[in-house]
């Protein structure tokens, strides 16, 4: 509870600068964060893999009426091969990816092979079976991944039915 009542405050006394408050609009995150949940993105992290950021659509990936912003996992950061779904997992740089966050699913339907660019992420929803994600943009400016420009943030806290949690 004292995490939630820091969070507001940062939030509410610097609005936008270091911490912003988002509500989660999609079930792309289940089971790591459901629908309604809030998070806290902190703008001064910087986004490593593991780590869930928050993001403006790099385009088409927000369903029609939804927020702009979007809350995703990073799979990959710059210079990381990302492949799927050789031997049934995620593979980053040549390594099975340890995905205990995903709930029974599969890894992935959709088979992928590429090498994140510079100044990008690759990002997957932990629900990858209802996510709209990397996969989702392999034409687009960086094949898919999503521009450093484009993060507002690394989620440090989040909070709703399953209570509070930080990250």
């Amino acid at each position: 509870m004292a995490a939630l009542v820091l969070a507001l405050a940062v939030g509410a006394l610097v609005p936008g600068r270091v911490a912003h408050v988002f509500t989660l609009d999609s079930a792309s995150m289940t089971p790591t964060l459901e629908p309604g949940d809030r998070v806290v993105a902190n703008r001064l992290a910087e986004p490593g893999r593991g780590d869930l950021v928050v993001f403006r659509d790099p385009g088409g990936w927000v369903r029609s009426g939804a927020s702009p912003y979007l809350v995703k996992r990073v799979i990959g950061v710059a210079g990381d091969r990302v492949s799927c779904c050789s031997r049934g997992a995620v593979v980053v740089n040549g390594e099975p990816l340890a995905e205990p966050y995903l709930s029974g699913g599969a890894a992935g339907a959709v088979a992928f092979d590429v090498t994140v660019p510079d100044g990008a992420l690759w990002v997957l929803g932990d629900n990858r079976a209802d996510s709209r994600d990397s996969r989702s943009d392999p034409l687009g400016e960086h094949g898919g991944a999503v521009d450093l420009e484009l993060v507002v943030g690394v989620v440090a806290l989040a909070w709703g039915a399953p209570g509070v949690r930080t990250y």
